[in-house]
């Protein structure tokens, strides 16, 4: 029974951490867009603009609630420290959310007041990313726990390096949304999504360098991680990988490459992504709590596996289908209602 539990853990933690991956990278983009709204040329620019996700926006978020559902199905002790300690950006997040979710339709429908919808679209992603980056930053340096709950207080999620990774990903959203207009538009919008590819990738990059060297020394756990011997011949291509992305999202945006930098910059959070994997593992809530020790019983997990195995091709199978409709470039002349 041991052996199945610690089996059924791991592959749940690595079903959560995928549904996770793959929010931020497709809802990263969209929110990345509303980041950027303020700072397109015109109304004509921003129409095109919220065209290009228009589709598939909503639909992004699936995996959020997948990876929050899971979170709780599968490790019910992790769910009940976490969100005490992150009731605040968590609730900033959501309603960050809404906020976009409402602007995006009701933008549409109004001509005297589109701007409030303009404003409530650009805050709302800008809330969001930055609440999510502040949510990984308080989980990357640790929640305190004392006899299976949140020990903390009230504050702990609201620190220095908490805001630096709060800024970090909305930058890198930034960066997902300009690439993303590059390979969806074309003319003087897709000029403009270079100029800002060039500052958020140099922005993100900064960003990731600082994070990175900061976060070994967070924790000994990390720091041996990372530069411990042998451990250190298993991540040392990480860093290797992230230059090499790099070098593609400049040499793209140089060469005016419409796909390449899109997929760098899909590569630079990857990259990140499998660093925090190295990083955490095993622990799901560190520096306390491990897979195992926040698993639901094999029982629930056997159960659950079941259901998750229909629902997750599915919801690959209709994402899939959605971008596959929805592929080239967004007419100038179409709108969404």
């Amino acid at each position: 029974m041991l052996d199945l539990l610690t089996d059924l853990a791991f592959i749940w933690a690595a079903l959560i951490a995928f549904a996770v991956l793959a929010y931020v990278l497709f809802d990263g983009f969209d929110l990345g867009i509303g980041i950027l709204f303020p700072f397109l040329a015109d109304d004509h620019d921003r129409d095109q603009a919220m065209n290009s996700v228009a589709p598939v926006w909503d639909g992004n978020e699936t995996w959020l609630i997948l990876g929050g559902g899971g979170l709780l199905a599968a490790f019910p002790l992790a769910y009940a420290v976490v969100m005490p300690a992150l009731y605040a950006p968590i609730t900033a997040m959501l309603l960050g959310l809404v906020f976009r979710g409402v602007a995006f339709e009701f933008r549409w429908r109004t001509q005297h007041r589109k701007y409030l919808w303009d404003w409530s679209f650009a805050l709302g992603s800008l809330v969001a990313a930055i609440a999510q980056g502040i949510a990984l930053g308080a989980l990357i340096q640790g929640i305190p726990v004392a006899n299976r709950a949140y020990a903390g207080g009230w504050w702990n999620w609201l620190t220095w390096f908490s805001l630096i990774t709060g800024l970090a990903l909305a930058i890198g959203y930034a960066l997902l949304g300009a690439t993303w207009l590059i390979l969806k538009t074309s003319g003087e919008l897709q000029e403009q999504a270079r100029r800002f590819a060039w500052i958020t990738g140099l922005g993100t990059l900064a960003l990731i360098g600082l994070v990175s060297l900061i976060t070994p020394f967070l924790d000994p756990i990390f720091m041996q991680r990372w530069f411990a011997w042998p451990a250190i011949l298993y991540t040392a291509p990480v860093p290797i990988f992230v230059a090499l992305a790099a070098l593609a999202l400049f040499w793209g945006l140089r060469r005016r490459r419409e796909a390449m930098p899109f997929l760098a910059a899909i590569a630079l959070f990857v990259l990140s992504y499998i660093g925090l994997g190295i990083s955490f593992y095993p622990y799901v809530v560190p520096p306390s709590l491990t897979i195992w020790d926040a698993a639901a019983p094999a029982s629930s997990l056997k159960f659950l596996l079941v259901g998750a195995l229909v629902l997750i091709p599915l919801i690959l199978g209709y994402t899939i289908l959605a971008y596959w409709v929805f592929r080239g470039k967004v007419d100038p002349k179409a709108s969404y209602h």
